[in-house]
């Protein structure tokens, strides 16, 4: 039997453990506008879950370019847990402005969702619109768009863009079971 050192053991096991904290994935949470990963938020899928079309910066290495992204990924993440845990919406809405990515699909949508939680009706339709220019097949815009609709007592517009969340992702995406069921009446949207 061969024995190994104990510090060589250690040290294995701390880069191993690193590795694993470095690349773990980050849990989603349902109906939620999340990206797909947390180093380039938010991504696009042929759901519509947004768009990554960002400026890159001008920089002599990939540093930059990677503390840039990785600033930009911490400060989507701040802004994601102030509104949809917090429920902080007038600073999430800061912290998205602050990104400086505001034609970002997936930022819109959280712009105009924040508005809408706050009552701001006239601006959650102008971002839900600047998103979905960004993303004609965002899903999650469409649903909230939906949801804005129904708020405003247009039922038949909200039932359309069921129709149109569903020709996107389907029935059993959360999308389309969320902005279903809150226009049955059975939950608060």
């Amino acid at each position: 039997m061969r024995h190994v050192p104990l510090r060589r053991t250690n040290a294995t096991l701390v880069t191993l453990l690193f590795t694993f904290a470095v690349v773990a994935p980050v849990p989603s949470f349902a109906m939620e506008s999340t990206p797909n990963t947390v180093a380039s938020p938010p991504s696009t899928s042929s759901q519509g879950q947004g768009s990554t079309k960002r400026k890159k910066t001008k920089s002599s290495g990939g540093q930059k370019q990677q503390r840039s992204d990785r600033e930009f990924s911490d400060g989507f993440w701040v802004a994601y847990n102030l509104i949809y845990k917090d429920h902080d919406y007038a600073g999430g809405i800061a912290k998205l402005h602050s990104l400086g990515h505001d034609d970002d699909a997936a930022i819109a949508n959280l712009i105009g969702y924040s508005s809408r939680k706050l009552g701001r009706y006239d601006e959650a339709k102008v971002w839900y619109e600047k998103s979905l220019a960004a993303d004609p097949n965002f899903a999650r815009t469409w649903s909230y768009y939906g949801m804005w609709y129904a708020e405003q007592g247009n039922l038949l517009k909200a039932q359309d863009i069921l129709e149109k969340v569903r020709s996107i992702c389907g029935t059993e995406c959360k999308e389309y079971t969320e902005l279903k069921s809150a226009l049955e009446g059975n939950s608060v949207y």
